[in-house]
């Protein structure tokens, strides 16, 4: 009995070795989702799942997908560079569901005292002054989604030659939040969690295609954790940490 007990004790150490070397689940994340995601990945790891994020521009970091980065999960701030890895085969496309949705939204310094109103004609040139709109750069779903508005309510033939353009929507929000734009456009969610910014006001629904963050499993990855994790991403708890953060959790199709 006590040669079984020591085989006993013996396996259960070796299986609780294991876990704890287990390889956590690599995200690679548009970084308007930092916040957030950075709290489902605690609540998740008290399931005993253990997971890391690299965030950067969706552009960004689906390139470093194309050229071999060792990610398990992408998460896409819009559908255009999900569907640019899903045409490379660099996705399970099987995998592949949209988790949120997002506003998008005119920012000022939070001691600004400038108003707008966000709608057709606004004078968002005159505003501006000496200086310049902070936007996300072209390729990055921020930048794109603010072009397609800021060109729906006539703004953007007077602002698209003073744009303080960034590598992501994130650093978009800081050129605000140091007070050297006075303006910019960003997600509302990245608003709300700065509090050096006020949000103007939210641009109309319909101003711009529907912002919509997509998931998949990386087809590269070998990590037998991935799927679970992006199972946790669409399930219930997380969308509680989502509409914290001011998402909308979408449901499952």
């Amino acid at each position: 009995m006590k040669l079984i007990s020591r085989i006993a004790a013996v396996a259960a150490a070796w299986l609780l070795a294991t876990a704890a070397q287990a390889t956590p689940v690599t995200v690679f994340a548009a970084a308007s989702l930092k916040n957030a995601l950075d709290e489902v990945g605690r609540e998740y790891a008290r399931t005993g799942g253990q997971v890391r994020f690299s965030y950067a521009a969706s552009s960004a970091i689906a390139r470093q997908i194309e050229q071999g980065a060792p990610a398990d999960i992408y998460v896409s701030a819009d559908s255009d560079w999900m569907t640019y890895l899903a045409e490379r085969k660099l996705i399970v496309a099987a995998s592949r569901r949209d988790l949120l949705t997002n506003r998008l939204a005119l920012i000022a310094p939070a001691d600004s005292k400038s108003t707008l109103k966000v709608a057709k004609g606004m004078p968002l040139a005159r505003a501006l002054g000496d200086g310049r709109l902070a936007v996300a750069g072209p390729e990055v779903p921020a930048g794109k989604y603010a072009k397609a508005a800021l060109t729906a309510l006539g703004a953007w033939d007077g602002v698209s030659g003073r744009l303080a353009q960034a590598e992501n929507v994130r650093t978009a929000l800081q050129y605000v939040a140091r007070g050297e734009s006075p303006f910019g456009v960003v997600y509302d969610t990245d608003a709300k969690v700065e509090p050096k910014v006020r949000i103007v006001g939210l641009f109309p629904v319909g101003s711009h295609p529907d912002i919509v963050y997509p998931a998949a499993l990386v087809a590269g990855s070998r990590n037998p954790d991935a799927a679970k994790f992006l199972s946790y991403l669409g399930g219930p708890q997380a969308a509680v940490v989502f509409r914290k953060y001011g998402f909308k959790a979408l449901p499952r199709r």
